[in-house]
């Protein structure tokens, strides 16, 4: 296992994707962000944080709950009512994006109402597109074999991401 980022560059890079979103969403002034299953939950939670401090926007977090290696076989879930997406500007955030597959039903989800608009955020994006889908904000492009795996994980008490 190679370490990719530390802790602290964890945080750097997650205050800046907030600040990213901020700096984009200028005149917005409700926001839905929301985190997938696992790590994309804690970041998401962190962004929010962020925005809040820094911004006069309503932040509405939520939590979208799918299984990723097999999305299809368990319903995807959310952990607010899809209905408040109407119209609004929703950001979804996970850590590691690879194939595009945990990010494409997720926003599936969020399509089921009309949107203003979607909007994809990742801590790491490894550039093994199997879907047709665009990361907006990106902390740190990775360049990787499709043998290798970027998995973010505790640490000595705190959060790491290595290349295994």
């Amino acid at each position: 296992m190679k370490l990719v980022l530390n802790q602290h560059q964890i945080e750097q890079k997650i205050t800046r994707l907030a600040h990213e979103i901020l700096e984009n969403t200028y005149g917005i002034t409700e926001l839905f962000i929301g985190g997938i299953t696992g790590n994309g939950e804690t970041f998401a939670q962190q962004i929010c944080e962020i925005l809040q401090k820094n911004s006069s926007q309503k932040i509405n977090y939520f939590k979208i709950e799918l299984d990723k290696d097999h999305p299809l076989d368990q319903a995807i879930t959310c952990s607010i009512d899809p209905d408040q997406f109407s119209g609004k500007t929703v950001i979804l955030v996970d850590d590691v994006i690879n194939s595009g597959t945990t990010m494409q039903y997720g926003v599936l989800k969020i399509l089921e109402k009309p949107v203003k608009s979607v909007k994809t955020v990742a801590l790491v994006d490894r550039m093994h597109r199997k879907y047709p889908i665009k990361c907006n904000f990106v902390g740190m492009t990775l360049s990787t074999t499709l043998g290798e795996r970027v998995e973010v994980m505790p640490s000595n008490g705190a959060l790491e991401a290595f290349l295994v």
